[in-house]
């Protein structure tokens, strides 16, 4: 099924959300899968493309998402997810109230600041910052293999 993370049995499926699918959650994706984690990322209204300088930040971190493109959010990924991190976006006032529902037993906000039109410096911040909540959901969850 196309755009389904590859899930060994009992491995933990985070959905990482937020509006444009553009920056925080392709970060956050990038990190968690390359921790191990089953993870994906969507948005509830996706841009065109992944933010330049989201890509610039993360290729100081070895992650490439040059290629990268924004997926719109489905009940499909909802479902199939175990926990959906939402990234401090406003996704509730675009969200379809059905997916909402869905949400809202597996949601966690994380409450982070959009690096949409910040300089590199911010968003090596907040890359920083995503990258020490995904550690931390690591080690306190034991999501990896």
């Amino acid at each position: 099924m196309a755009g389904r993370p590859d899930v060994s049995p009992g491995r933990v499926r985070v959905l990482f959300v937020c509006v444009e699918n553009a920056g925080r959650s392709q970060m956050a994706e990038a990190f968690a899968v390359g921790r191990g984690l089953a993870a994906m990322s969507a948005g509830t209204v996706p841009a065109g493309s992944v933010n330049p300088t989201v890509v610039e930040a993360m290729a100081e971190k070895g992650f490439d998402l040059s290629l990268k493109v924004p997926k719109m959010l489905t009940m499909e990924m909802i479902d199939q997810a175990d926990v959906v991190m939402t990234m401090g976006c406003s996704v509730e006032e675009v969200c379809p109230r059905p997916m909402l529902n869905r949400m809202q037993k597996k949601v966690i906000d994380w409450d982070l600041e959009d690096p949409k039109g910040k300089p590199l410096s911010e968003v090596r911040r907040i890359r920083d910052e995503i990258e020490k909540k995904v550690d931390d959901l690591v080690r306190s969850q034991r999501l990896v293999r």
